[in-house]
C-alpha cells in the first residue's frame, strides 16, 4: 500500500518533502538544513564524487558548496509513497529541476528513496538515497 499510517503523519511528512524543495529554490541552507535529523545521512550513488555524507553539518556543508554552481533553480519534488510506522516512516519521493547551467538549460527528474523519523513532535529527514530517472540538456531556454 503506498500511503499507509494516520493522516496527519503522512500530511507532516509530505509539508516536510515541499519545506525541502521550497528552500533549494530559495538556496536557504538555514532552512534546507532544518529538514535533516541531526545523524541523516544523504547518498548520491549517481554521482560517485560526492558518495554519502552523514550527519546534519556535513551534508548543510556539502549541498552549500554544490549549490554555488546553481545561481537559480526551480526544484519541485511530490511524494510517491509514505509509510508511517510509529514515529519512523518512508518515503518514495520524485524530483523535477530546471537550472541553467553555463549557458545551457537542464532539466534533471530523479527518485528519492527516504526514512523519515519523528522527533520531539516533528518529522525528519534521517537518510535520503537520490537516482536519476531522466536528464535533459540543451540550448539556454530551451
Amino acid at each position: 500500500m503506498p500511503y499507509t499510517g494516520p493522516f496527519e503523519d503522512r500530511l507532516a511528512i509530505r509539508e516536510l518533502l515541499e519545506t525541502y524543495a521550497d528552500a533549494v529554490t530559495r538556496r536557504d541552507a538555514e532552512d534546507w538544513g532544518a529538514t535533516w535529523a541531526e545523524d541523516a545521512e544523504w547518498s548520491l550513488p549517481d554521482y560517485p564524487e560526492l558518495g554519502t555524507t552523514r550527519g546534519r553539518p556535513a551534508i548543510v556543508a556539502m549541498w552549500t558548496e554544490a549549490m554555488k554552481a546553481y545561481p537559480g533553480i526551480l526544484f519541485q519534488a511530490w511524494p510517491g509513497s509514505i509509510e508511517v510506522s510509529g514515529a519512523s516512516a518512508t518515503m518514495r519521493s520524485y524530483t523535477a529541476e530546471v537550472y541553467d547551467h553555463d549557458g545551457v538549460t537542464k532539466r534533471d527528474r530523479g527518485v528519492y528513496e527516504d526514512r523519515c523519523v519523528k522527533v520531539d513532535g516533528r518529522w525528519l529527514f534521517s537518510s535520503r538515497s537520490f537516482r536519476n530517472v531522466h536528464r535533459q540538456h540543451g540550448p539556454k531556454g530551451c
